[in-house]
């Protein structure tokens, strides 16, 4: 299948080498229009690889179930974030915050656009006070590379919750109740036009459902009933362990930047 000018880039961004197509002739000279694009298999020093699928259509819009939350009142951002981040700091809510060695409320563009929430801080965070530092932190921005984005420009990235379970562990319910409300506050002040759910445990407790990651991936879900988007994909860790896994990552990464440039007004 030929690819796009957009699947191009998104390839071109990952360096991932696509190959011509012989005829008989020769070498096909445009192989982005007239050759099938071969993805390479990832080195550890490019941990994500694009394969070459199509972009995934808009799904239905289902609308999962969860008891409405109260709205903070609305602060100047430029007070608000660093009052957050003290609140955050000097939590004591649940237990999480005895074992902790930083708190790690979320790194990026307090502006931003998209918003992705992640299931907790692990070794490598706690340690530094940035979510996503680790080997799935660097394969999340070779992720958001792919698709035109960056720590730095346009994503503000955060956990659900803002300290390391011990072990590494999914946060229990409590812990994530606990946390609930600097999560929704950092809603209030980003305004995003798109959320990206990492793994389950950010899918569960964002849209209040247990279904599995595999059947809430390829939908466009809406947050608390509100007109904000949501688009599923598995969590970095689970791809460094199932990099088969991968291409399906790719269909979820195109899903939102359908969703935001719909969203945003954008042509596709």
């Amino acid at each position: 299948m030929p690819v796009s000018p957009r699947q191009a880039r998104y390839l071109d961004a990952l360096g991932v080498m696509r190959y011509a197509r012989r005829v008989a002739d020769g070498i096909v000279p445009d192989a982005s229009a007239a050759a099938p694009t071969v993805a390479v298999l990832a080195e550890t020093s490019q941990p994500f690889t694009a394969p070459a699928a199509s972009t995934q259509a808009l799904a239905a819009t289902p609308v999962a179930s969860h008891p409405a939350v109260s709205t903070l009142p609305p602060a100047d951002p430029a007070l608000a974030w660093p009052q957050l981040i003290a609140q955050i700091a000097a939590c004591t809510a649940c237990g999480l915050s005895r074992t902790r060695t930083n708190t790690v409320p979320g790194v990026g563009d307090p502006r931003a656009d998209w918003l992705i929430v992640g299931e907790a801080p692990g070794a490598d965070e706690d340690a530094t006070g940035e979510p996503f530092v680790g080997r799935a932190g660097k394969l999340l921005d070779a992720m958001l590379r792919a698709v035109g984005l960056s720590r730095q420009r346009g994503v503000y990235i955060t956990n659900i919750v803002k300290c390391r379970p011990p072990d590494n562990r999914d946060p229990a319910p409590d812990e994530a109740g606990a946390c609930a409300g600097y999560l929704e506050r950092q809603i209030a002040l980003i305004h995003p036009k798109l959320i990206l759910a990492v793994g389950k445990v950010a899918a569960h407790n964002l849209l209040g459902t247990e279904e599995p990651v595999n059947r809430m991936r390829g939908k466009v879900w809406q947050w608390r009933g509100t007109d904000l988007p949501v688009v599923v994909t598995y969590h970095p860790a689970y791809l460094l362990r199932s990099p088969l896994e991968k291409r399906k990552s790719w269909d979820d990464l195109c899903l939102a930047q359908d969703v935001y440039r719909q969203r945003s007004g954008q042509p596709a």
